[in-house]
């Protein structure tokens, strides 16, 4: 799920090609992007347990089931992305040395593994709920088909689309633990939709001429840094709302998530100013893996005490 993808993986992926087998396949199964959903996948879920007055023992098994199933359903999509984006990697540095470039790993064995994690994934997942299991199968098919498959290759949109896929995991934790999904579950799927588009439209900014060369339009690539720059500002300001429809989480969150994105405007309306494309994009692009990581942190710690 691609929509917090790259914000741990990108930079790795500019080193040398991998030397192991065990290098190969973390890097076929973006486990920087594994790993940093873990976080919004293990906050929907302990939000759930908080806001429904769960026991957190007894949830304890169940939770498990959902970090593990939905992170081996990630992993197995984001094998497929890989097998699909073969032909265009070479173009671009950060992935020019995955291991479907390189030739270190068949095409044929990228498949099958992608297929096998995604049904072992969903092995797990169906131990939890159907819910869980309708939302963990909407994100898959949503990043491999219609991000990897459609848009990626043919529309400026392509990242709004990607970021449907990107904000399901905080759902499939919460419908794992309460199908009946809450108001704030919902905020928590918002939050990660809006996020996604002025992250990976900075990240674009700064890789725009490897996308060219790829042959992907992203919007920087189509109709420049100026629209991209507005994009950005406008994707950061719809987040300001947000924190007041989650009264649910205390008074201390929304001055802390007010705080936080009220700091991503000024950034962005200082970096606007100073009409540095490339400064712009780096510190946008910084601020937000920040952001998010710091927002759904405060959720699980301003919730312990309920």
């Amino acid at each position: 799920m691609e929509q917090l993808a790259n914000n741990v993986s990108n930079d790795s992926e500019m080193d040398h090609p991998s030397t192991s087998l065990r290098k190969d396949l973390l890097s076929l199964m973006k486990i920087g992007i594994v790993k940093s959903n873990i976080l919004t996948t293990f906050t929907g879920i302990w939000l759930a347990i908080q806001l429904n007055g769960l026991d957190i023992l007894d949830s304890l098994p169940k939770a498990i089931l959902t970090i593990i199933g939905s992170s081996l359903i990630i992993a197995g999509s984001c094998v497929i992305n890989n097998y699909i984006d073969r032909d265009i990697d070479p173009y671009m540095e950060r992935t020019k040395n995955r291991p479907t470039v390189t030739g270190n790993i068949k095409p044929s064995i990228t498949i099958s593994l992608g297929i096998f994690l995604l049904i072992l994934g969903f092995t797990f997942m169906a131990f939890t709920t159907l819910m869980a299991v309708v939302y963990a199968f909407i994100g898959a098919f949503t990043y491999i088909v219609l991000y990897t498959l459609w848009t990626k290759r043919n529309y400026t949109l392509n990242t709004v689309v990607g970021s449907i896929s990107g904000a399901a995991p905080p759902l499939i934790g919460w419908a794992a633990m309460d199908a009946n999904l809450h108001f704030i579950a919902w905020m928590l799927f918002l939050i990660m939709f809006i996020w996604q588009p002025p992250h990976f439209l900075a990240l674009a900014m700064r890789r725009s001429e490897e996308y060219r060369r790829a042959g992907i339009p992203m919007l920087p690539v189509v109709y420049g840094f100026e629209m991209t720059k507005r994009q950005v500002m406008i994707w950061v300001l719809c987040l300001l709302p947000l924190p007041f429809y989650m009264q649910a989480l205390g008074l201390p969150f929304i001055i802390f998530a007010t705080i936080l994105n009220i700091g991503w405007v000024i950034l962005g309306i200082y970096c606007y100013k100073q009409k540095d494309d490339q400064k712009f994009a780096k510190l946008m692009f910084i601020y937000s893996i920040n952001y998010l990581t710091l927002l759904f942190m405060s959720m699980i710690v301003f919730t312990i005490s309920f």
